[in-house]
């Protein structure tokens, strides 16, 4: 999706600001470096470490058997905070820089699961953005930023029983294309005309680069010649950042699904398990070309703010609430949804309150995204330390239960939830509102009843038993997160099909054939004014009742529900990520002993699609 405005310059996004680190090889900044000026490509790629806590092994599950953490220059590199960037925007990185967060990582974090330094845009620029390539059209490190260069940067980060991240733009960058003549290493015969288009079209997200043409060899040939040079320096993760279709482009130009699979060889090829991370904002449409070939996709656009603290609430931190639900079923061991950095632990820098910052990691863990922070290490305060390593909470993130998602419709208040492999439940209340809310977790949502076990993660307590559900008075953006423990009975439902010919269907609203609804049919078409009425529904008292709604809907969609003649409340149902899948989320209603009727009205917006309806025995 497009970025929001920038608060940090007027007429720019977020995103743009990237920009200015790539594109100023458009303007010819770029310059090709003299053969005896850059590293020489070793005779073979170095092996993966073998030091405790290093780098996996072949025999290994591989890369992102688990969401990977750690932390990454990035925030820091883009924040406008007093004091990051002294030498002008983005002068942060540089090797001295990266070396002291490495040993503050291996001193603070790495303990608790953080073995990541990954090196962000920027590392083959000189301050001037001016990019430098190696006598084959890659990327050679800046000699200011690096001047030991990449090799020995990664050595350091393996002596410290971590592992060492970096960074590439998709295609072959302007500067690097030279006149054409280019040759690339280890292709007899290829050169950088050979591996682009003719017409020099442009690609990735900030059209930066010439797009790869795969109908000639050389091109794969030239991305396995920077596979070769990253393994070769030593690096066991690449984030390959611009990735569309997404990255707000579409079109055959930005279709880089093409690039993916060739990075996805080229590492094969090196020996070495480098993880492939893709950004950013990718497109689910391309969901299981992402899962095929890479080990992880940002879902959306960047979380920093581009202003003088690292990132904001509103900015874009808060936008994965309503974007992360579509993509819950994509991830799983190999590949993981990625929602960017955590910046939760420095305080004022950060640009949030203690609520925000507990809310964001609450968010990150529950979706089982990569776990990295864009802090200062060498500057964590004491509560952003207890949030970045509390075990518990890092557990949610790691175990093997599936992708939380919301078990109530989209709004200031909301309960998540997932079942976990022993029967428990991980839940996770969220205010999202401005002031103060209670915020309620009905047991019914998770399709039992009775008394359960409350944990508190946050706060490493059990809360003892609670019946039925769990309410908790919440700041502004504020959460709390548990681990439930049913020791009641599931609960007694009745099911009520929306295809059910006893239904009354009005407006264009007609039944269509479902595979994965139950049943094998949906009632869909819901928009103009549209009505599915399921009628019959019994219960044998008055009272309130949680029900689970059966939806398919391929983007967030509202209907108001209500039950008899009541007028109902606009319920917006977050994306079940296309339309072929079905999840559930509950709506209460008050309904009477004996017949009732509960609607699904359109109104003149376009609602879900709807499968069926559980509703419970009692009250």
């Amino acid at each position: 999706m497009p970025s929001s405005p920038s608060r940090a310059l007027p007429g720019f996004t977020r995103r743009s600001l990237r920009a200015v680190l790539v594109l100023a090889v458009t303007a010819g900044l770029g310059t090709a470096v003299p053969a005896a000026a850059t590293q020489a490509a070793p005779a073979a790629s170095k092996s993966a470490p073998t030091a405790a806590g290093s780098a996996p092994s072949v025999a290994d599950l591989g890369p992102a058997a688990k969401p990977y953490m750690g932390w990454s220059s990035w925030s820091m590199q883009s924040s406008q905070y007093p004091g990051l960037n002294p030498d002008g925007n983005y002068s942060y990185l540089t090797e001295a820089n990266v070396l002291k967060q490495t040993d503050a990582l291996a001193t603070t974090l790495k303990k608790y699961g953080y073995d990541h330094v990954n090196i962000d845009a920027g590392w083959w620029m000189d301050k001037n953005w001016t990019s430098e390539f190696d006598q084959y059209g890659r990327q050679t490190p800046d000699p200011v930023r690096f001047p030991h260069g990449m090799e020995s940067v990664a050595d350091h980060i393996h002596a410290k029983g971590l592992k060492a991240g970096i960074y590439l733009p998709v295609g072959l960058e302007k500067g690097a294309y030279g006149d054409g003549k280019v040759p690339i290493h280890d292709a007899p015969g290829c050169t950088t005309a050979d591996a682009v288009y003719p017409d020099l079209r442009t690609t990735n997200g900030w059209d930066s680069a010439y797009k790869l043409n795969f109908d000639n060899p050389c091109a794969q040939k030239y991305i396995d010649s920077q596979a070769q040079l990253l393994a070769g320096w030593g690096y066991d993760f690449l984030k390959l950042d611009g990735v569309g279709p997404g990255s707000s482009k579409s079109g055959d130009n930005y279709n880089n699904v093409a690039d993916v699979a060739a990075w996805h060889q080229a590492i094969a090829d090196t020996g070495r398990p480098i993880h492939l991370e893709l950004s950013w904002s990718l497109d689910i449409s391309h969901a299981a070309d992402w899962k095929k070939y890479s080990n992880g996709w940002r879902i959306d656009t960047d979380v920093e703010c581009y202003c003088n603290t690292l990132v904001t609430w509103e900015n874009s931190v808060d936008d994965r609430w309503n974007d992360a639900p579509a993509w819950s079923r994509k991830a799983g061991p190999g590949g993981w949804n990625d929602l960017d950095a955590i910046d939760v632990g420095n305080g004022a820098m950060d640009g949030l309150t203690k609520a925000e910052r507990q809310s964001y990691m609450t968010l990150w863990a529950i979706n089982k995204s990569p776990l990295f922070t864009g802090d200062d290490l060498t500057r964590l305060d004491s509560y952003g330390l207890s949030l970045l390593t509390n075990q518990e909470v890092i557990a949610v993130d790691q175990n093997s239960s599936p992708v939380a998602r919301p078990v109530t419709p989209m709004g200031d208040q909301q309960v998540w939830g997932t079942m976990n492999p022993d029967g428990s439940y991980t839940v996770a209340l969220f205010n999202l509102g401005g002031s103060p809310a209670s915020v309620t977790a009905d047991w019914a949502s998770f399709g039992f009843t009775g008394a359960a076990a409350v944990r508190d993660l946050w706060n490493h307590q059990n809360l003892g038993a609670y019946k039925n559900r769990i309410t908790s008075t919440l700041p502004a953006h504020g959460s709390r997160l548990f681990t439930v423990k049913p020791g009641g009975a599931p609960l007694a439902t009745t099911r009520y099909e929306a295809e059910s010919g006893n239904n009354t269907l009005t407006g264009n609203a007609s039944v269509a054939s479902c595979e994965a609804c139950s049943g094998g049919k949906k009632v869909g078409n819901l928009y103009l004014d549209s009505k599915l009425q399921f009628n019959d529904v019994t219960v044998k008292k008055d009272g309130i009742y949680t029900v689970n709604v059966g939806y398919v809907s391929g983007d967030p969609r509202s209907v108001t529900v209500y039950s008899n003649s009541g007028h109902g409340t606009s319920l917006r149902f977050p994306s079940t990520g296309d339309w072929s899948t079905v999840e559930t989320v509950s709506v209460q209603l008050a309904l009477k002993a004996g017949s009732n009727t509960i609607t699904f009205d359109s109104g003149w917006d376009y609602a879900p699609d709807i499968d069926r309806i559980d509703v419970p025995k009692s009250a």
